[in-house]
């Protein structure tokens, strides 16, 4: 890529295609019989995952198949990474050589090899004998070579990496700290290829189930037109602002951004026609190529989708999808909030003129923007009130509530009748007419259907993932066969027949493009499953706790620092998806761990959203960063400053992560309704001013010392707890000896946190870690140490802990601890909930201040002659 824009010139249409097809799907793209025959297979992927996802899926495939579909899924990828992606630049694009027909046969029939010999393998409780082995060696090296194909080298060193040290972890060369046992070839394919540990774990697992279904969905959303709706009513909602065609950018790659799960081809759909723009209101080539960068990206990090983390944390963290996008909504909400303003102000600082003759006022547009939101959320939320009167009132409310849905299709598709279809604009024409959103919105309504549909199964009916997204892609079926067919017959056209053939044809396309944006992700899981097999059958992620809290001296912060390096260094080479597997695996329990010993209760969902932040950051940072590059690609601009550029706009996506790490409300855990509402519309605030004070501008050219004050204020904002805890303790320290009496003294609702300090079982060093006791309900202070499975004894002026027994609540935290050694464990100290004033007292101090800076740039910007916003 590097090479295409080494002249810093712009890339043609064709050429920017190219560039997201070798990318995201492929580069090789033979035509006739060869060509027909993978398009096929991509479509019989396709179909096979919709069926594996369908209620019916139990009734119509054999069980064989259900319990072996990781291995056809991977089968699937792995012969498509080999005929569509090239082994190198100077091999045949039109053609496919007869070395990839091997490797690309072979690996499909040994990703089976589960499924073709799964009653062999049953039968040996899953343990490989001598031809399994071999099999299993070439089926690694197959899938790294296509993984290095489709993902770049870097996935396939790492993991290659990582199965070296399952061999040779024994060896004098391998430093003491990390050095272990060894394993031999048997063991080490078994846990990797034969069992669910390594290759067909989790990760794949969640591919194969849910991932693929929301990229499908994705792209038969494009191909039917809504990316293209999207993007028309951001300009028409934003572009006439100062600045305008930077704001629309961003707010329509969060739009596509929900449908899409690559960065890159993002930056390519939507820069094509915003950079262009950007530049003609006086943005520089990096900076609109930075703005794309930096919306684009933000795009995994916002519900539902999220690229495939969301799916991963609910299997690795153990809680439920809907959960995971509550927790995950806020921070990726005030993030794209940010960029907007970041947007807005360059446009101020710069003075940059308007596009198109209309004036409309800012604030009328937020507010039809937030009606509008408010208005979709609204009606996502208050469709299960008649769903719930048809169910109760109808026997057969499924046919029913499917005719409601395909009449309102029907309308919704008659009403955008009556507009001309949307065709792209050209960002390069003379004069450039904005859309009016009045005239336009009708003509996409009916894109909104599978959203809602899918919304509604996810967070209303609380249904899987992958059934979910399974009735939203099956009305997607309906709208991309339906919507040209009787757009004609409303239009009063004759070419019925062709319109329909033009629907099947968009339809057989968009599940060819959905299984070749699948390949990618189907690898990167499968590949990242060798280096989870490494952590579980080596046990280096506890290697990896002691050698990450001995640089950091303990230390939270250093720690998150080297967490959210590793992200971003390892994310250099790594999709998303991969990086968050393999750090979150390695780091996210540590954090944990080292966040108790430090008094902080870190809640694992937390640390993986906060692995997952800096993992997309990698798109962004230079001297890799892939969209940067996309984007300068499109813009004509220097790779590397578009890069440093978008870090810089991105600064709020690398702050957020430490900010939510310490106050988990702006992740909206254990929130209510009311607090919910007020630590938005504060983190909200607390975002647009540390913006402010990093850009240098607020109401007008911010002095230094403003600047630095904006941005304390923002950590008031986003800490209150921080200050408050400087002025009133949280808690008041309680002698060990008086555990049992604070517990029966406690009330149900209220948590005491106990220090428990003994030797480390691994190295015999003393070290700490924090116990939080939730007490609930009745009981004496004895009768609560017994449900927490605490056995205290005083003796010797200390009071002593036994070992928990299993299955009590903190067996699990308390098996780090030696309790055989000669030093025993004991509770070194015990802290009980303080009086304190409320911390959202420290938001008025907060305000105040930042009603001062305001004041006086008030003032400073009247004697100016330009600084007036937009």
């Amino acid at each position: 890529m590097a090479d295409n824009n080494s002249g810093n010139r712009a890339l043609s249409e064709e050429e920017l295609q190219d560039l997201v097809a070798s990318t995201d799907s492929g580069a090789r793209n033979p035509a006739g019989p060869v060509g027909q025959m993978l398009a096929i297979v991509a479509v019989v992927w396709s179909l096979f995952q919709v069926l594996l996802a369908s209620p019916v899926s139990n009734y119509v495939l054999p069980g064989d198949l259900i319990n072996n579909s990781r291995q056809i899924h991977l089968a699937f990828a792995i012969f498509l990474a080999f005929m569509a992606y090239p082994a190198f630049r100077s091999s045949p694009r039109t053609y496919i050589p007869i070395a990839d027909w091997i490797m690309a046969l072979l690996g499909a029939a040994i990703a089976m090899y589960g499924f073709i010999f799964y009653d062999k393998i049953v039968n040996a409780g899953g343990l490989a004998d001598d031809m399994d082995k071999w099999f299993a060696l070439v089926g690694l090296l197959l899938l790294f070579e296509g993984a290095r194909r489709a993902l770049g080298p870097a996935m396939a060193i790492i993991a290659t990496i990582f199965l070296v040290y399952v061999f040779f972890g024994s060896s004098e060369w391998v430093p003491e700290v990390i050095r272990w046992k060894g394993a031999s070839l048997k063991k080490a394919m078994s846990h990797m290829w034969i069992t669910s540990e390594g290759v067909f774990g989790i990760a794949l697992g969640v591919s194969t189930k849910f991932v693929f279904l929301f990229v499908l969905f994705g792209a038969l959303l494009e191909k039917a037109g809504a990316g293209n709706y999207f993007i028309k009513m951001a300009f028409g909602a934003l572009g006439h602002l100062r600045g305008g065609p930077a704001k629309a950018a961003v707010v329509g790659s969060a739009a596509t951004g929900l449908i899409s799960g690559s960065s890159i081809a993002n930056v390519v759909t939507t820069g094509t026609f915003t950079i262009p723009l950007m530049k003609r209101v006086g943005f520089s080539a990096e900076k609109g190529g930075a703005v794309e960068v930096a919306s684009s990206v933000n795009g995994q990090i916002m519900p539902p989708v999220m690229g495939a983390a969301a799916f991963l944390m609910v299997e690795y963290v153990g809680i439920s999808y809907v959960e995971v996008i509550t927790h995950a909504f806020l921070p990726a909400a005030i993030s794209y909030v940010a960029l907007v303003y970041i947007v807005h102000l360059e446009a101020v600082k710069n003075n940059m003129p308007t596009l198109g003759d209309r004036v409309v006022s800012l604030g009328k547009t937020i507010g039809g923007m937030a009606v509008f939101f408010a208005g979709f959320a609204a009606l996502c939320y208050g469709v299960q009130y008649p769903v719930r009167w048809i169910t109760s009132a109808l026997p057969s409310s499924g046919l029913v509530l499917s005719a409601l849905i395909v009449l309102a299709y029907v309308a919704l598709l008659w009403l955008a009748s009556k507009a001309p279809d949307l065709e792209p604009d050209d960002p390069n024409a003379e004069h450039v007419e904005l859309p009016v959103v009045g005239e336009i919105y009708k003509t996409g309504l009916y894109f909104l259907l599978p959203i809602i549909v899918l919304v509604y199964f996810l967070m209303i009916e609380q249904k899987s993932p992958g059934l979910s997204a399974f009735w939203a892609t099956m009305l997607l079926f309906v709208i991309l066969l339906t919507q040209r067919p009787l757009k004609a017959m409303f239009r009063g056209e004759s070419a019925f027949g062709n319109a329909f053939r033009d629907g099947v044809a968009d339809l057989w396309q968009g599940l060819i493009d959905g299984a070749r944006n699948m390949i990618g992700i189907g690898l990167a899981t499968a590949t990242a499953g060798v280096i989870v097999g490494t952590v579980t059958l080596t046990g280096v992620g506890q290697v990896m706790a002691d050698l990450v809290e001995f640089l950091s001296g303990g230390n939270l912060i250093l720690m998150l620092v080297m967490v959210g390096l590793l992200s971003l260094v390892l994310g250099m080479g790594l999709p998303t998806t991969a990086n968050y597997i393999v750090v979150s695996s390695l780091m996210a329990g540590v954090v944990v761990e080292l966040g108790a010993q430090s008094g902080l209760i870190v809640p694992l969902i937390a640390v993986h959203l906060f692995v997952f932040y800096f993992g997309i950051m990698a798109d962004v940072t230079p001297p890799v960063g892939l969209a940067s590059f996309a984007a300068a690609a499109v813009s004509g601009g220097d790779a590397i400053r578009t890069g440093f550029t978008a870090f810089f706009y991105s600064l709020r996506t690398v702050a957020l992560p430490f900010v939510f790490i310490f106050n988990t409300d702006l992740l909206l855990i254990d929130v209510g309704w009311v607090q919910g509402i007020l630590v938005a519309v504060v983190a909200t605030i607390a975002i647009l001013v540390f913006t402010a004070g990093t850009m240098g501008y607020f109401l007008t050219k911010s002095r230094i010392y403003e600047s630095v004050v904006l941005v304390v204020i923002a950590f008031a904002l986003f800490r209150p707890d921080y200050l408050i805890n400087r002025i009133q303790p949280p808690f008041e320290m309680i002698e060990p000896a008086g555990l049992e009496a604070a517990l029966d003294a406690a009330q149900d609702g209220s948590e005491l946190r106990v220090i428990v300090a003994g030797p480390d079982f691994d190295t015999g060093e003393m070290k700490e870690t924090t116990l939080v006791l939730q007490v609930s309900g009745d009981g004496s202070g004895s009768e609560r140490l017994d449900g927490f499975g605490l056995m205290l004894l005083e003796e010797d002026g200390a009071v002593k802990l036994d070992e928990p027994m299993f299955g009590t609540p903190f067996a699990d935290t308390m098996q780090g601890f030696d309790f055989y050694a000669d030093d025993p464990v004991v509770i070194a100290s015990v802290k009980a909930p303080a009086d304190q004033l409320p911390k959202e007292i420290m938001y008025i101090p907060a305000l105040l201040l930042l009603g001062l800076v305001a004041l006086a740039q008030r003032r400073r910007q009247r004697n100016e002659p330009t600084g007036e916003m937009a």
